[in-house]
């Protein structure tokens, strides 16, 4: 019988009652493992004392912090299901998510309360609000006077394997979120996959500064950390400057950011003062790191660092690219996760029915860490979810091609492909030749409706940098045919992003052209 979330930090308390476990600057907090485990004891307690039985949905709505590292794993221990939200998220978004998940508390803080005041008369089933600040309202009940005046005893609940941990839903690259439902022994097989891919050890100090609302901080870095009593330094959000004094004060070894969080470190290291000598491994996600960010981090940084690949419904991570295989195969995802299975298919093809190596095809994996299903949405899981020689393939909607040596190259979003003048253009394929380009820092590449073509290609820029300048480049470039040349870009000072550092390019599509420079 597998262990539960819950008892990874009992039994890690039980051995290491001693060691760090939370360090979060911006409260002066710094807990051991005895005295975190006795917190979550006193959350679950507390939440019980509310009424929150097995099965029921606790909420947060917060940034990053001790509060919610202890709310998931009360959640855990209780067998209540945790469900965190983007601090993002405009009102109906809120509201959207947690009537779907029939949520019965909320947690929340100072900033995010607007939203959730906005939000709270259209709520259906929310009957707790728990507030970590001091202006607490009046609504709501204060979060750490309810955590002590609990009792610190293991509540009385017997939770299984199998029992659903989380309702994790998804950043929405393509639409409305869905709540991608996972069970704890997943989870349990992610925490020891991620271990075994990095070679995390109980000596290693991490630092959570991205989103731990999202599953890439969460589930590939915060619990694996705690499952082998690592210490765990928290910040609150990203800050270039903040991030490289942490490394610099607490002698961070490991760290995970998407691509472009570590190319504004690149970018922001030779104006600050801080010793980051102590990283040792430096991992990423969401996309590939562009060879000049990877040269540029492996000089200012550390020597290796690690790739994850995958999505929120399958852990998330599927694939590694490990140090050793940056350089020599830069531009892949690498290969299949501990115990998964990858295969290559015509897209929605059987999975039996694997394309030949370096053909372009539909990503599938079939692995012990896939969801269960998608909360309330039977036929998003049939799509998504089919079985096949004994096994059940999640269907990930993004193209690819197996290169001879086995490693995976992501192509694009099987949704973001775009058939202009009958040819098709992946879009990532252009991203790369603008990224060569010194002055640019983010692009992304989308169909645009044209009236002969179908679709054009277009680009939104991010760079100090004009049209003319992108297209003559473009133009000559040697890797870029003409039919795949944007014809027209549009310089912004941002992308949207999830938060794991996808770009959401069906808002770019949806979105009025904002004034743009001409191309050919």
């Amino acid at each position: 019988m597998y262990p539960t979330i819950g008892d990874t930090l009992s039994l890690t308390a039980r051995t290491y009652p001693d060691r760090n476990a939370i360090v979060y600057p911006r409260r002066d907090q710094r807990w051991t493992y005895a005295e975190f485990d006795g917190k979550v004891n006193r959350l679950a307690n507390a939440l019980a004392d509310l009424g929150i039985e097995k099965g029921d949905r606790v909420s947060t709505m917060l940034y990053n912090g001790s509060e919610i590292a202890l709310t998931v794993y009360a959640c855990a221990r209780l067998g209540a299901v945790f469900n965190p939200l983007n601090y993002r998220l405009a009102a109906g978004d809120v509201t959207y998510i947690l009537n779907d998940a029939d949520s019965e508390v909320l947690i929340f803080e100072d900033d995010t309360a607007a939203v959730v005041d906005r939000a709270r008369d259209d709520l259906d089933t929310v009957g707790e609000y728990l507030f970590i600040d001091d202006a607490i309202p009046d609504y709501a009940r204060d979060f750490y006077g309810l955590v002590e005046s609990a009792n610190d005893t293991p509540p009385d609940v017997e939770v299984a394997e199998n029992d659903v941990y989380a309702f994790i839903y998804t950043s929405g690259t393509t639409g409305r979120p869905k709540g991608v439902v996972h069970e704890h022994r997943a989870m349990i097989e992610h925490d020891l996959i991620c271990l075994a891919e990095s070679g995390l050890g109980r000596n290693d100090v991490g630092l959570s500064c991205l989103p731990l609302y999202h599953c890439a901080e969460l589930h590939a870095n915060l619990f694996p950390r705690v499952h082998v009593g690592a210490t765990n330094v928290i910040h609150h959000e990203f800050d270039p400057s903040a991030v490289l004094n942490a490394i610099d004060e607490h002698d961070v070894t490991v760290m995970f950011a998407a691509p472009s969080a570590w190319n504004a470190l690149a970018q922001f290291a030779p104006e600050v003062d801080a010793d980051v000598s102590s990283l040792q491994l430096g991992l990423y996600g969401a996309a590939p790191m562009p060879r000049r960010v990877l040269d540029a981090c492996m000089e200012q940084f550390c020597e290796e660092y690690l790739q994850a690949y995958g999505m929120t419904e399958i852990g998330p991570c599927g694939t590694f690219q490990h140090p050793d295989e940056q350089l020599e195969k830069q531009g892949s995802a690498g290969m299949p996760a501990l115990n998964h299975d990858l295969r290559i298919v015509e897209p929605d093809g059987a999975p039996n029915q694997e394309i030949d190596s370096g053909e372009t095809g539909e990503i599938l994996f079939a692995g012990p860490c896939t969801m269960r299903e998608y909360h309330n949405r039977p036929e998003a899981t049939a799509e998504s979810l089919r079985e096949s020689e004994g096994r059940t393939w999640y269907y990930t909607g993004d193209l690819g091609y197996l290169d001879d040596d086995g490693y995976l190259f992501v192509v694009d979003r099987k949704d973001d492909m775009i058939v202009s003048g009958g040819e098709n253009v992946y879009p990532t394929g252009v991203e790369d030749v603008l990224f060569g380009h010194d002055d640019v820092i983010e692009a992304a590449v989308v169909g645009e409706p044209h009236d002969e073509w179908g679709e054009r290609v277009v680009a939104y820029v991010v760079g100090e940098v004009d049209a003319a300048d992108l297209d003559a480049y473009c133009t000559e470039s040697d890797d870029l045919a003409d039919f795949k040349r944007p014809r027209e870009y549009y310089m912004v000072e941002d992308l949207p992003k999830t938060p794991s550092g996808k770009v959401k390019k069906f808002e770019l599509r949806e979105e009025s052209s904002p004034e743009a420079g001409q191309a050919g």
